[in-house]
C-alpha cells in the first residue's frame, strides 16, 4: 500500500511538473489539436459513407458506383 501511495505521489509531481513547462504545454496541445483534426477528417468520411448508402438504396447509384465511392473512402480512412 505505501509503496502505491508513493507512486501516485511521484506521478502526481510528474504531471504538474509537465504542466509548468512550455514545452509541455506545447505538446499537449499539438497532440490534442492533431487528434481533433483527425476526428473531424474521420467523422467526415463517416459522413460520406452514409451519403453513398442512401445514394444505392435511393436508387440514384448502381452497384458498381457504390464499390468504386466505398473502396475511395476506405482507402482515405486514416483508421482502418
Amino acid at each position: 500500500m505505501k509503496k502505491i501511495v508513493t507512486l501516485g505521489i511521484i506521478l502526481v509531481l510528474f504531471v504538474v511538473s509537465g504542466c509548468e513547462s512550455k514545452l509541455g504545454s506545447a505538446a499537449g496541445g499539438a497532440v490534442v489539436g492533431g487528434a481533433a483534426g483527425v476526428g473531424g477528417y474521420e467523422y467526415h468520411l463517416r459522413r460520406q459513407l452514409d451519403r453513398i448508402e442512401q445514394d444505392y438504396k435511393d436508387g440514384k447509384i448502381d452497384v458498381q458506383e457504390y464499390d468504386i465511392r466505398k473502396s475511395q473512402i476506405e482507402r482515405d480512412s486514416l483508421i482502418r
